[in-house]
């Protein structure tokens, strides 16, 4: 069976996913059509607006260009690449003939329920829909479909065309199939799978992500320390460990007995606030939302673009390694 299949190339002219459909071209979905034009999927990026995706063109092309310069990628591989993909704004002529559809669109639940319920309408009996959804449970998905023995939830991270994770989680009534062909190409593509035992708010990692921002923060507002700090404390300690070993590793080669002392001392210490922090509520009222805006909790130079173009190297040069 195809999942016992190691070589990558050999799985991928095996999948049955050959035409892909990526709903959202904004700042997760032009990265993921990247990787599946990169896997050698014929790709459609769907969009509202003829400039969303003038501009998701932009940055696949930026993303290729530096990829190529910073030797993770031949001229050959951008090309191939390039020549997979191509855009549109009429919904239907995206996705009629996909055999992959991967929506990811915002963060609101009711836009997608609509989209689900036009889909019904448009893509093939066989088609697989897949949610790029960071939040919702796969459950409150499938409640607007009729296809949920299709439905997967394939969770990227930004930025989409270099990490390498990506967690899958399956509807109770999704086929096994379904989910094979879907995984199988992820694999194929390079990315690491993480298949979910159950159905969670936020699955693994925005969970684990969300509990140390919000610990970070509340640092922040008490002014136990500044940004810059409280940032390199992570990126030069615990960071540099979890990069190699994960936070369950971590305990375990710490010694179980000296985490019992450590979480029953600090845990009672810890913020457990159930509402965004105060700073990031205030900064958005005032329309600073952070690099994108040119100013959050950092300032930058215009839109932010050179932050994002050094984060992007160092993320090739630590898979270069």
């Amino acid at each position: 069976m195809i999942e016992y299949i190691d070589n990558s190339e050999i799985r991928r002219k095996l999948s049955l996913i050959k035409k892909v459909a990526v709903i959202g071209s904004g700042t997760m979905g032009h990265g993921i059509a990247q990787v599946f034009a990169a896997a050698q999927c014929q790709v459609k990026i769907y969009d509202l607006r003829e400039d969303l995706l003038l501009k998701a063109e932009r940055m696949i092309i930026q993303n290729l260009e530096m990829m190529k310069k910073e030797s993770y990628i031949n001229s050959g591989e951008q090309k191939e690449t390039l020549a997979m993909l191509s855009y549109s704004t009429d919904l239907f002529e995206a996705v009629h003939e996909a055999d992959l559809i991967i929506e990811a669109i915002p963060e609101v639940l009711e836009f997608k329920h609509q989209l689900f319920q036009l889909l019904e309408t448009m893509i093939r009996s066989t088609a697989i829909i897949a949610s790029n959804t960071s939040t919702f449970p796969i459950s409150k998905l499938a409640e607007a479909c009729t296809f949920s023995e299709r439905l997967l939830i394939t969770h990227f991270f930004n930025p989409a065309h270099l990490v390498k994770l990506v967690e899958v989680v399956k509807h109770e009534d999704t086929l096994p199939w379904a989910a094979e062909e879907v995984i199988n190409l992820l694999k194929a593509a390079g990315k690491k799978v993480v298949m979910l035992n159950k159905d969670i708010p936020g699955f693994i990692a925005n969970r684990l992500q969300a509990a140390v921002v919000r610990e970070a923060f509340y640092l922040l507002e008490e002014g136990i320390a500044n940004a810059d700090d409280i940032d390199q404390v992570m990126s030069e300690g615990p960071g540099m460990r979890w990069a190699l070993n994960g936070p369950l590793r971590i305990a375990d080669m710490g010694g179980l007995d000296i985490w019992e002392k450590v979480t029953g001392n600090l845990f009672p210490e810890l913020d457990c606030s159930t509402e965004a922090p105060r700073f990031i509520v205030e900064s958005v009222k005032q329309g600073n939302l952070g690099a994108k805006t040119g100013r959050g909790i950092y300032e930058y130079s215009g839109t932010g673009d050179g932050a994002s173009d050094i984060r992007d190297k160092q993320l090739i040069h630590l898979l270069k390694m």
